[in-house]
């Protein structure tokens, strides 16, 4: 069986990450999956945003904590991709709703509206003012849409070890991510995570150091890997026998997987 492949923050190789517009692409191309990064505003909203502020992807020094949703909602966050469309006679026209923060809500309800089963892999982001509130209001999120069972679409990942644990604790059926970004964690986290619990290996740190992919595969565990976007990547992976590959690229890595 091939790996499931999940669109990385939408396809956000083409389309600026987190909007709207680049999780409707990612699941137009066939992209079984949808990754994204969630933190809480002042008003306890979870909205889709890596950066802790706002300088990349919406050209103001604003820190999403600290803000308010509507403060959020009238900044752009997609036009730092392609700073020069406005130029282009040739760009496609885009609508301006599509390059708006996106809350998670809106993204569960797209998924939950599609006549097609496609998961969600929700990054909770640590440290953050709010701590545990964050877990809390996503698992309550969760249970608005009847997500916390164990046939949920949905699964929550966090670098944070306190984190996962915490959404083991409300919700204990929800599928759960160790996520680790450099390969001396391992040894560390290996007698600290339960048993079914997901790892969720980098990428990087699966090609620089090939003993942790050789000590997850002997430990029996299943791998989700991050950021899929190559053919050696793909072949490293299915050599590992991941079950999922998390990609910028999702209709690159879908092709190579149909070759």
């Amino acid at each position: 069986m091939r790996p499931q492949v999940v669109a990385h923050r939408g396809s956000s190789h083409d389309t600026a990450e987190h909007t709207l517009a680049a999780y409707e692409k990612a699941v137009a191309v066939g992209a079984d999956g949808l990754e994204c990064d969630v933190r809480l505003t002042a008003d306890g909203h979870l909205v889709c945003v890596h950066d802790r502020d706002l300088r990349r992807t919406a050209a103001t020094k604003g820190v999403v904590s600290t803000m308010n949703l509507a403060e959020l909602d009238e900044l752009d966050f997609a036009s730092w991709k392609n700073p020069w469309a406005e130029l282009d006679d040739e760009a496609p026209e885009t609508d301006p709703e599509a390059g708006r923060v996106l809350t998670l809500r809106r993204l569960l309800e797209m998924v939950a509206d599609h006549d097609r089963r496609i998961e969600v892999a929700i990054e909770t982001k640590h440290p953050t003012r709010y701590g545990g509130l964050v877990e809390r209001r996503l698992v309550e999120l969760l249970a608005d849409f009847g997500w916390t069972g164990a046939d949920s679409p949905a699964r929550v990942m966090s670098f944070s070890f306190n984190a996962v644990s915490r959404v083991r604790r409300l919700a204990p059926d929800i599928p759960v991510v160790m996520l680790v970004d450099k390969a001396h964690h391992w040894p560390v986290l290996r007698p600290l995570v339960a048993d079914d619990w997901i790892i969720g290996p980098d990428m990087k740190e699966l090609h620089a150091h090939p003993g942790l992919g050789r000590h997850l595969v002997k430990a029996g565990r299943e791998i989700h890997v991050w950021v899929v976007n190559s053919e050696a990547d793909l072949d490293l992976c299915l050599a590992l026998g991941v079950t999922a590959v998390i990609s910028d690229r999702p209709a690159h890595i879908l092709e190579l997987l149909g070759r």
